[in-house]
């Protein structure tokens, strides 16, 4: 799930606050991103990432001694710019992606008014005589 250069990334900010460098570590850690990215059961936690209940226990261990909340802050820090999104507020639409100019915007009530009394929806069934019947 992370890539090394990822991984050599997270580590010491994870080291940096107190989680213990264990040979488990990484997979733990994968194991967590993988189960919120799926959103899993822990128990059907793929083997790959070692045992279910380590990966629950720090799960739930680390939000509780504040090691998460204080990684996440860190991180904030450190972004990885390689995929940015910008919201489309902030771009410039073409002058042509509004459509055709108008003279005067009509409101909602005039353009029900002036819609043709065949268009607008019945408000039964027996005004449709093939289909009441």
């Amino acid at each position: 799930m992370l890539t090394d250069e990822h991984w050599s990334k997270l580590k010491p900010i994870l080291l940096q606050h107190g989680v213990y460098d264990k040979a488990s570590l990484r997979p733990t850690v994968e194991g967590i991103l993988y189960r919120m990215r799926t959103g899993c059961q822990w128990r059907n936690l793929p083997e790959a990432f070692g045992s279910w209940n380590t990966a629950y226990k720090r799960f739930n261990a680390w939000p509780a001694a504040g090691t998460l909340m204080t990684v996440f802050s860190t991180w904030v820090d450190y972004p990885d710019v390689e995929w940015l999104f910008i919201d489309g507020s902030y771009v410039k639409a073409h002058q042509d992606s509004t459509g055709p100019p108008q003279s005067k915007q009509k409101s909602l009530v005039k353009a029900v008014q002036a819609t043709p009394a065949n268009l607008i929806w019945p408000s039964t069934l027996t005004d449709f005589p093939m289909l009441s019947g």
